[in-house]
């Protein structure tokens, strides 16, 4: 370890001629742009003493300081900003390293472990190709050049022993982030709303399942039952294949492959083995247990096809292996190719695409059409009752009978119990925050599958009562009008809380945003749908029909 002392690190020279590149910076700065460093898998952060004396620490580093921010970088640059509209460049990094010495036994002497990175980001206006850091003038980057412009970048480095274990080296980050001191009685009030509304519609729906199937063993004579009315009356079509078997059953699928990842994932992160020490290892669990879960995609989706009737099972292997991951690969490859055009950083290299498609096709695809293979040569689903040659006259329909209506209605609830954690996620994504709070996240998940499946089973009830027996796609849509609320909150948030200045941010917002939406319409489609399946198959195998 040697401590460093205002070390030169570069001097970039700035002239009319290259106006264009110090207009960029210039407009880096007012736009907030921000560093994001690493040393050892550990975020470099920014610390400041609020006034209650707590301690905030940010892993972004700002570019520099403009006059009217109101955020992190304001308060670095708050002693020496002078006008609202200078920009000033942080152009000196003094950075502080924490580390614990090892005094294990197997280790190498005077062998040390880093628990900990601070820097301190100032403006200073060096001389022309040496560093001065004595000096208390920041650098201030005017609006044009009228002469040749020199910025030399250094850099200071301490060294301080600390008592923090290396397993404990990301609490004071975490520690510092906001969903440490949120608010938890507001999230147990949600919790517990959510499980009374749950609670409250599964007894009213068990009630009144007792009362009517109380009522319908005990009609005995022919003119009672021409008199009955209800759920039963639709017996003979309930299971009539609906339109669009084909595309339902290829939702199924994906659905259930997503449900799958999604509980795997969450259930890795809760053991701690995706914590956001492991830079990346969340998205990379996520995509290879999409890619190993195609079994169970092919197998749904051939059991609801051969359910349904249908005959063309490979296309309906193709399709469920293709539809979803197209979708999404053709929105990720027209933001890549924008951010291709644009030249940035961020741009998907041509070799990630390749491995990309190779896990898609090489693991998934066939795995699909295993699972495929499993499922068709099963025998077909039973049902209790007998299907009707002719199709029952579907009455007028009632408000809540509507598809509109029960995809809105449908949605609401599953929705209310998620939506206090988007809004940490969605800083995690798009801001500068870490969530780590996997187990918390694990239990909203269940909390949405539950009222997922219970506002669905409870529409589906209300449908069949008004003696509507197409209930196959309404069920899909009663659980994926959580999606549309998950649009609109989407929408809310990138109104209130983001600031992009340029079309292209608000591009590839909308493009990963409209990704998240398509793979939720699956997901809680998918719940909704094989709960009402669950729910009428139990309800009619209980009841006597003649």
């Amino acid at each position: 370890m040697r401590a460093m002392t205002c070390e030169k690190l570069c001097t970039r020279q700035y002239k009319a001629s290259t106006e264009p590149a110090y207009d960029f910076l210039r407009n880096a700065i007012i736009l907030q742009y921000s560093h994001h460093w690493v040393v050892d898998n550990l975020p470099v952060t920014v610390c400041l003493t609020s006034e209650d004396q707590k301690r905030y620490c940010s892993a972004s580093i700002p570019l520099g300081c403009f006059g009217e921010t109101r955020d992190l970088s304001n308060s670095l640059c708050g002693a020496f900003t002078r006008s609202k509209n200078e920009v000033y460049l942080l152009n000196h990094a003094k950075l502080k390293i924490y580390y614990h010495p090892v005094q294990d036994s197997w280790s190498w002497p005077d062998s040390i472990r880093i628990v900990g990175v601070v820097v301190e980001p100032q403006s200073i206006a060096h001389p022309k190709d040496a560093a001065d850091c004595a000096l208390t003038t920041p650098l201030v980057l005017p609006v044009h050049l009228d002469s040749e412009l020199s910025i030399t970048y250094s850099y200071s480095v301490t060294y301080e022993a600390s008592n923090i274990k290396w397993a404990s080296r990301w609490d004071y980050i975490l520690e510092s982030m906001p969903q440490s001191n949120i608010q938890w009685l507001s999230i147990l009030n949600s919790v517990v709303l959510v499980l009374f509304l749950s609670g409250l519609v599964a007894t009213i729906l068990l009630r009144t399942l007792r009362r009517d199937i109380a009522r319908y063993s005990q009609l005995e004579n022919s003119s009672e039952v021409q008199e009955e009315s209800g759920w039963k009356l639709v017996h003979g079509d309930v299971f009539r294949p609906p339109s669009w078997g084909m595309l339902l059953s290829v939702f199924l699928g994906s659905g259930s492959q997503l449900l799958l990842m999604v509980v795997v994932t969450l259930f890795f992160a809760c053991l701690g083995f995706l914590s956001p020490a492991n830079r990346g290892a969340l998205m990379t669990c996520a995509l290879a247990m999409y890619a190993c879960s195609g079994t169970i995609a092919g197998y749904v989706a051939a059991r609801m096809y051969k359910f349904l009737g249908g005959l063309r099972w490979k296309t309906n292997v193709l399709l469920t292996a293709t539809v979803c991951p197209a979708v999404v690969f053709t929105i990720v490859f027209i933001l890549n190719l924008a951010l291709w055009i644009l030249r940035s950083a961020n741009a998907l290299p041509f070799g990630t695409i390749v491995a990309l498609l190779a896990l898609w096709f090489g693991v998934s695809l066939p795995l699909c059409f295993i699972g495929a293979f499993f499922g068709f040569k099963k025998s077909a689903i039973e049902v209790p009752v007998r299907t009707n040659q002719i199709p029952r006259q579907i009455p007028f329909l009632t408000a809540y009978g509507r598809p509109t209506v029960t995809f809105f209605l449908g949605g609401l609830l599953p929705f209310s119990c998620i939506f206090i954690q988007l809004f940490f996620i969605f800083n995690s994504i798009w801001g500068t925050q870490f969530y780590f709070m996997f187990g918390l996240l694990f239990l909203v998940f269940l909390m949405l599958v539950i009222t997922c499946s219970e506002t669905a089973i409870l529409l589906c009830y209300f449908q069949l009562c008004s003696e509507d027996y197409r209930w196959w796609w309404k069920a899909f849509h009663c659980g994926a009008g959580t999606s549309f609320y998950l649009f609109i909150y989407s929408l809310h948030y990138f109104i209130s809380r983001l600031e992009f200045r340029d079309a292209i941010s608000g591009f590839l917002y909308f493009g990963y945003i409209s990704i998240i939406v398509w793979l939720s319409f699956l997901l809680t489609g998918s719940i909704g749908f094989f709960a009402c399946l669950w729910f009428i198959r139990r309800i009619y195998a209980v009841v006597k029909v003649d």
